[in-house]
């Protein structure tokens, strides 16, 4: 039985407005002295300290029921007034929070966002993109093109994974900040593909749950295997109870890099593959095909880079995995010899209403 997809915006009408939208800030630049627009690129990262000092202080959370006076938004979250007046004038310039005629301070939809219980928040994104060592690791950039090495070692003494590992309060942060992300992209993702026709979805560093979880509540005929760490895994369960999925979802527990669980009829690799340098993307795609049956899919999910020189989100994303993880952003044709080379086929990519596209993949 097919999935019931969510419907969504025509994806012509998005990547119309994605085009004008990058038209007009290119216009913008051209028309500018060279100077003053890569002063205002330059100063971007301000901009990201200011959204991460938001985060912090809890602004979003102090207005979320309702407008407040800087006197006493400044009381409530222990700030200084003239400071904080100071930095919400910035972020209401960028659409970040109003202030309204009477002179409080109110929520705008991006600002909603900062909020720490909202239905998406990216509260923990800020925390972790602002935080020092997020900034002490894009720092050593130069270190990172220089030897195409992830900058871990140098910093910290240990791998991005490792830091993980061993900063719990981190590691914390850094998964609910992927968790939030990821969630973005969740409804472009089940409507633009019917995850319903397979009996048994595999969902292979599923994390906490959340992909598989919509998959299964959209697809009622289909069953789940959400495969991670035991830590992992351990803390999904409790999102799949929750969901009363227990019936439909089985939870495994392991390492993509020794096995992941056979029988599957689709396997899912979401936001997996670009966090590791291609030995070790190799090694998970080799274990998944000595799962798969002949007829099985692999979906990849991933920023699929595009030939164009427009901007596009996996441009950014692909520096982050070269300072932090090592791993890499791949084209389509970058894709497909790449997966050749472990005796999958990429069938088509599929675009959704986000950045994020499908890659549906059969063994070769």
């Amino acid at each position: 039985m097919a999935s019931d997809r969510p419907s969504m915006p025509p994806q012509a009408l998005i990547r119309a407005v994605e085009l004008a939208r990058n038209g007009l800030a290119f216009a913008y630049r051209k028309l500018v002295p060279g100077r003053i627009a890569l002063m205002e690129l330059m100063a971007a990262g301000w901009l990201t300290q200011a959204i991460h000092a938001a985060a912090e202080l809890g602004i979003a959370d102090a207005l979320a029921d309702g407008p407040r006076s800087g006197a006493d938004l400044a009381r409530t979250i222990g700030a200084d007034e003239d400071a904080l007046h100071r930095l919400l004038r910035l972020l209401i310039a960028h659409g970040i929070f109003t202030r309204r005629r009477d002179g409080k301070y109110a929520l705008t939809s991006m600002a909603e966002a900062l909020v720490r219980d909202g239905d998406v928040s990216l509260r923990d994104a800020a925390l972790f993109f602002g935080s020092p060592t997020h900034r002490a690791h894009w720092s050593q950039l130069v270190d990172a093109v220089r030897t195409g090495k992830p900058v871990g070692v140098v910093v910290h003494g240990m791998s991005f994974f490792e830091q993980m590992q061993s900063d719990r309060e981190l590691a914390m942060l850094f998964d609910n900040a992927m968790t939030s992300i990821g969630t973005l992209s969740l409804a472009p993702l089940v409507a633009a593909y019917d995850f319903g026709r397979f009996d048994t979805v595999v969902d292979v560093g599923a994390g906490e749950g959340t992909m598989l979880i919509e998959i299964l509540r959209r697809a009622p005929q289909s069953s789940g295997i959400l495969f991670d760490l035991p830590d992992v895994a351990d803390a999904a369960a409790s999102k799949v109870a929750d969901a009363g999925l227990v019936e439909r979802c089985a939870i495994e527990r392991g390492s993509f890099f020794d096995g992941v669980p056979p029988g599957g009829d689709a396997y899912i690799l979401k936001h997996i593959l670009h966090d590791w340098p291609d030995e070790d993307a190799g090694r998970i795609l080799a274990n998944v095909r000595a799962a798969m049956k002949p007829d099985a899919r692999l979906l990849i999910i991933e920023l699929v880079l595009p030939e164009h020189h427009r901007p596009h989100p996996g441009k950014l994303i692909d520096l982050e995995m070269l300072v932090n993880t090592g791993g890499r952003e791949r084209t389509a044709a970058e894709y497909r010899t790449f997966l050749a080379r472990f005796g999958f086929t990429l069938k088509r990519v599929i675009p959704t209403a986000s950045p994020d596209n499908i890659l549906e993949v059969e063994v070769s």
